[in-house]
């Protein structure tokens, strides 16, 4: 660590001791609302403790840092809000996302970016997120279907594989690279144990082929966003900059955000005096005029009439679209505008998953009802998030609902989807997936 502090020392001049002040001080905590859920004003009602907002993005709030097992809350299991350090979200913030943009988040795991990503699409477009490392990638897939994004596919492939397969297909590719972390320093004493010049070196050199695989999948005119978590020049100006030097089609550009500092010409550093614990980001724009494709919604044709059936009896309007297709014992429905063939790529899941073809019926599946809204669902049960019934629900209990339900319903906290049940005399048995259960 003493050579780390001497770089510091180097790079913040008389901040230096400031710096040092905070590592001795509470880590940032925070939260980000999901609006594909619930608006500020809406969670604001339902927490027990106050929300500070943070500079780097308006649905992100500092929380106190004497809460705990915030994981546990109902809001958390419906998808109200993802945990997240606040200077997490700065990144997202300067892509720039509107809807109706194709965007490939490359180095997803595990979704905090993406979940931000997917909430400004709100529906439209399409969102990519890839995670190289497969135990990461089931983490990313879970907070992907927590957060009720029904337009996303998530895969599980090397970088320089997809983006070639990818090219030229996305409007905005956001690279959040694997680093030396020394931005999660206060808070992760590996990351300390971890870190070496060799090591930031080898960070460096990694991010710069990840950067040089990510450019691939990028349409001409389209934005791709560095960032990392950590301070160290040579993983952040200096990849920028090695980059630029070999890419004179990409460019530097203003990264329209005014929170944290200055670096380069464009780029934003976050130190923990600027209310985070550490990031960089950087805006680039390759050359060319960006040309959005009219990609129609996409159907698969014929459907089979005994599974809109199915559909419809669950849901009103069909939601998440027609681009139906079966694969082996599942009913997906893919994003509206996917076409994509995938034949060699490692995809997780692309879309939601309708239900599960079993001997003599289709079971629906989890990932619908946190897709879908409350309206959506033909049935429906809304609990109080301090109710003893959702605490039951989420510990795998039966629980009771009124006579008038029946048949597969959703299962809502203050009015916002988290699972499903089947209601039958007064009763709903419990199909809240067992590994996502709270334990008592």
């Amino acid at each position: 660590m003493k050579k780390f502090l001497l770089k510091m020392k180097e790079l913040l001049g008389d901040e230096y001791g400031e710096f040092l002040k905070f590592y001795e001080a509470d880590n940032f905590r925070g939260l980000r609302v999901n609006t594909l859920k619930c608006s500020c004003e809406k969670l604001r009602t339902l927490l027990d403790f106050e929300l500070k907002p943070t500079p780097f993005c308006s649905e992100g709030f500092y929380i106190p840092a004497e809460i705990s097992s915030l994981g546990n809350s109902p809001l958390h299991h419906c998808g109200a809000f993802y945990i997240q350090e606040p200077s997490a979200s700065s990144a997202v913030e300067m892509l720039g996302v509107e809807q109706g943009d194709f965007v490939l988040d490359l180095c997803a795991a595990p979704g905090g970016k993406s979940t931000q990503i997917g909430a400004k699409l709100n529906g439209t477009g399409l969102l990519w997120s890839n995670e190289i490392v497969r135990s990461r990638a089931n983490i990313l897939l879970s907070n992907i279907e927590r957060m009720g994004i029904s337009n996303a596919v998530v895969s599980n492939c090397h970088p320089d594989v997809l983006c070639e397969r990818l090219a030229n297909q996305f409007d905005r590719v956001l690279v959040d690279a694997p680093c030396s972390g020394e931005g999660m320093f206060r808070k992760n004493l590996e990351a300390q144990t971890e870190w070496s010049e060799e090591h930031v070196k080898s960070c460096a050199e990694r991010q710069l082929l990840i950067l040089n695989s990510a450019k691939k999948a990028l349409k001409s005119g389209g934005v791709l966003v560095y960032s990392t978590c950590t301070f160290s020049s040579e993983e952040n100006e200096g990849v920028i900059n090695r980059f630029l030097s070999e890419n004179p089609d990409f460019e530097l550009e203003e990264s329209g955000v005014k929170f944290g500092r200055p670096a380069m010409k464009y780029a934003r550093r976050i130190f923990p005096m600027d209310g985070g614990e550490g990031h960089f980001a950087a805006r680039l724009r390759k050359k060319g005029v960006n040309v959005k494709s009219e990609i129609p919604d996409c159907s698969n044709g014929r459907i089979d009439k005994e599974i809109l059936d199915f559909y419809d009896n669950i849901f009103v309007d069909r939601p998440f679209g027609e681009n139906i297709k079966i694969v082996k014992d599942k009913i997906l429905i893919l994003p509206k505008k996917y076409s994509f063939d995938i034949k060699g790529l490692t995809v997780l899941r692309a879309g939601i998953i309708l239900g599960e073809i079993l001997k003599n019926r289709i079971e629906p599946h989890h990932s619908a009802f946190t897709a879908a809204k409350s309206s959506d669902c033909r049935n429906s049960v809304d609990l109080d998030v301090n109710s003893a019934e959702i605490k039951a629900f989420l510990h795998g209990e039966e629980i009771s609902v009124p006579d008038s339900v029946k048949g597969f319903s959703a299962v809502c906290v203050n009015g916002m989807t988290t699972g499903f049940g089947k209601a039958s005399n007064g009763r709903l048995k419990n199909k809240y997936p067992k590994g996502l259960r709270v334990l008592k």
